[in-house]
C-alpha cells in the first residue's frame, strides 16, 4: 500500500531514517551512521555537552521521543512495504544508536580531553552495530513483539546493552587517565 496522506509521508521519511534505510548496502548501518553523525554534529554545534551530567535528561527525553515516534512510523511503514520489519525501516537503529550514547554524561572526567568526543562517538557506533547484529539475550526475544513495538524494542535493548559496555569502557579510561594524570 503506497503512502497517501501527509502523515503517511512523514511516517515514511522518519521510519526510513531520513531515507538512509534505502541504502543499497547495509541499511541498518547507514541508519546508525546517520544518527551517530547527528549526535556528533549536535555536540560540536554546542546543542549539548556530551560529558555533562545535565545532558543526560535532555538525551533521555530525545531518546523517548525518537523511540515512541519511531514505533508509530515503523508500524505504518510495515504497511507501505508489505513486510514485517522491512530492511528499509531503520528508525529503530536511530533509537538504539542514540540510547547507546545516553551513558556518556555519566563520565564527566572525559570532558575537555582531546579527541574524547570523537573516540566515544565512534566507539558507541561500533558497539551498537555489534550488539544490534548479534542481539545478545534478551534483545533477540523482543523481535517477537508485533508491529512498531517489535521493530523498535530489540534495538532499544541492544542500545542499552551497548551503552552499558561503552560506559564501562569510558569509566575505565577515565580511571586510567586519572591515575596517569
Amino acid at each position: 500500500m503506497p503512502p497517501r496522506t501527509p502523515g503517511d509521508y512523514v511516517a515514511l521519511v522518519w521510519a526510513t531514517g531520513l531515507f538512509s534505510g534505502f541504502s543499497p548496502v547495509a541499511p541498518g548501518t547507514a541508519g546508525s551512521a546517520v544518527m551517530a553523525a547527528l549526535y556528533y554534529a549536535g555536540g560540536r554545534l554546542g546543542w549539548f555537552q556530551p560529558f555533562a551530567l545535565d545532558t543526560l535528561v535532555w538525551l533521555l527525553l530525545v531518546a523517548v521521543v525518537v523511540s515512541y515516534s519511531g514505533g508509530w512510523a515503523a508500524e505504518r511503514a510495515e504497511h507501505f512495504f508489505g513486510a514485517k520489519d522491512p530492511n528499509e525501516v531503520v528508525v529503530d537503529e536511530f533509537a538504539g544508536q542514540l540510547i547507546t550514547y545516553l551513558f556518556l554524561p555519566l563520565v564527566p572526567q572525559l570532558a575537555g580531553r582531546a579527541w574524547a568526543f570523537e573516540l566515544w562517538t565512534l566507539g558507541g557506533f561500533l558497539l551498537f552495530r555489534l550488539f544490534d547484529v548479534i542481539k545478545p539475550y534478551p534483545a533477540r526475544r523482543f523481535e517477537a513483539l508485533r508491529g512498531g513495538l517489535g521493530i523498535m524494542a530489540d534495538d532499544i535493548v541492544a542500545g542499552i546493552q551497548a551503552g552499558l559496555v561503552l560506559l564501562l569502557c569510558a569509566k575505565g579510561m577515565a580511571l586510567w587517565l586519572g591515575a596517569a594524570g
